[in-house]
């Protein structure tokens, strides 16, 4: 299986991750339970490394195109990247505790809205990934 394959593997389970963990999280009763917890750090990581893994496996092939076009789309997708794990540093630090892996939650409302933006900017990253990196990639491969 090739690198973006298997990125793209786990861009179907980061979606699947949010899109369970949107339920889990409307209802302000579960987001303390355990479950919710796990499947919540586990979002967290899976966001974590795939950004850490298209930085490393992908760039590189794009970089060795040698043209212009491959360039720019590495600058996009590597800024995007910062921006994103700024935000979700932020985001993590102030609604987890990471070392006992659960949630603080003291303005529930908050935490939703802030919960909906970041789940929607890490599916727009995965969207433009599937969009426009991979075929940039297979491109590059092929040629």
């Amino acid at each position: 299986m090739t690198d973006y394959d298997k990125l793209h593997e786990e861009n179907h389970k980061i979606t699947e991750l949010a899109n369970i963990l949107t339920l889990l999280l409307s209802d302000r009763a579960l987001c303390d339970s355990e479950v919710t917890c796990e499947l919540f750090f586990r979002y967290v990581d899976k966001v974590n490394n795939h950004l850490l893994q298209t930085d490393s496996a992908l760039y590189a092939k794009l970089l060795a195109a040698g043209d212009q076009k491959s360039r720019n789309l590495v600058d996009r997708f590597a800024g995007g990247s910062q921006e994103i794990n700024r935000l979700f540093r932020s985001y993590t630090k102030k609604w987890c505790k990471m070392r006992s892996k659960t949630l603080r939650i003291s303005d529930y409302d908050d935490f939703m809205r802030e919960t909906r933006e970041v789940f929607q900017m890490v599916l727009n990253r995965i969207q433009d990934e599937t969009e426009h990196l991979y075929p940039a990639v297979r491109q590059a491969n092929s040629s």
